[in-house]
């Protein structure tokens, strides 16, 4: 595997993952950064270094069967699209573009050189979300009616995500995260969004919005709403409530810290603590399963294009003030307790020229 992009989640997360897996082979880093390339390559015994603008070459060479793909939103389809011409296996970050065009276009391209595309949506291998899933659908607090969430974090200045980039902001770096877990809670997909953003005084924001407020229907009469944003405190939680009661998750969305549960059932109050576990280690590792036993993965270029989708009608909400119906995206696959993978937390390895996005 190759690993492009080599910034903060890259390095805190991806590489280190894929160190602690037997069965998966680091063996090209790409990015735009020499010094980048020579301090990780010497730490991970890489030789293979290349700048982006040879991904190409390295990939024609046939040495690398699959790709992390870790750079910034607007670039995932241009990497995913070189790989694909290479026959090169693909896992790449979420959101999957900030277009549903640029989805479409990676879907039909791996589909036509039979590679597999794989969206990063690390949740759906995670113990915690897939309980919750499964006391949602288990009838443990009734029928669930009411999703209700918060994704906030402080973010540095001149990060990446607030840059005048297609695809930055908190909708799309934060807001997937909310709008997959209502998909994925619920068993369905939105059918009607209603949106509104909003930005302060804040040199932070000149190029992207602040925060998004969301509210979606889902069939059968149930909502889902959410708020994200790029300027507040620290928080990333949801709960669900049903006709007979109700489930509260703590860091739902995190991935370098623990997670904690309760619930109010039909059986009494229960709460449960989630230790820190490696994520991604655990979805690369399902990944590469699906690239050694020819498995169309889950959380596949459908599922990125269904939240992209929802994205996008969230954004002209917002924009023209009105609700906006969303045409769904027909799953045959959702996320479920069987797909859950345990691998070991691990600390924070050295950091070369990035920080954390958030302060």
């Amino acid at each position: 595997m190759a690993v492009i992009g080599q910034g903060h989640f890259a390095q805190a997360a991806v590489l280190p993952a894929i160190e602690a897996l037997d069965d998966v082979e680091l063996t090209a880093l790409v990015s735009g950064s020499p010094h980048k390339l020579s301090e990780l390559g010497d730490r991970y015994g890489v030789r293979e270094l290349h700048h982006y603008d040879d991904l190409d070459a390295l990939l024609a060479k046939g040495n690398v069967d699959a790709v992390y793909i870790a750079v910034p939103n607007d670039l995932h389809a241009e990497m995913t699209l070189i790989a694909a011409r290479h026959g090169v296996h693909v896992l790449c970050e979420k959101p999957m573009a900030p277009t549903e065009a640029e989805c479409m276009q990676m879907i039909r391209s791996c589909q036509s050189r039979g590679v597999k595309l794989m969206i990063a949506y690390r949740l759906h291998f995670e113990a915690a979300n897939l309980i919750a899933v499964e006391m949602a659908r288990g009838g443990e607090i009734g029928e669930p009616r009411i999703f209700s969430s918060t994704f906030a974090m402080q973010v540095r200045e001149n990060n990446t995500r607030i840059q005048p980039r297609r695809g930055a902001g908190p909708l799309y770096d934060l807001g997937v995260y909310c709008v997959n877990a209502a998909r994925y809670l619920f068993r369905a997909e939105p059918t009607e969004v209603l949106a509104l953003k909003a930005s302060g005084p804040d040199p932070r924001f000149a190029n992207v919005d602040e925060a998004y407020a969301v509210t979606l229907r889902f069939p059968d009469e149930r909502v889902a709403q959410f708020t994200c944003s790029f300027g507040a405190a620290d928080r990333a939680h949801y709960e669900v409530i049903g006709t007979e009661g109700l489930l509260y998750l703590d860091n739902a969305y995190e991935y370098a810290a623990e997670m904690t549960m309760r619930v109010q059932g039909k059986h009494g109050l229960k709460e449960r603590t989630f230790p820190k576990r490696d994520q991604i280690a655990a979805e690369i590792e399902y990944f590469a399963r699906c690239v050694r036993e020819n498995i169309d993965p889950e959380p596949s270029g459908w599922e990125g294009l269904a939240d992209i989708r929802i994205l996008q009608a969230i954004q002209s909400s917002a924009r023209f003030g009105r609700s906006v119906p969303i045409e769904p995206v027909r799953m045959t696959k959702r996320p479920d307790l069987g797909q859950e993978i345990r691998m070991p937390g691990h600390p924070t390895p050295p950091l070369v020229d990035v920080q954390s996005s958030s302060k």
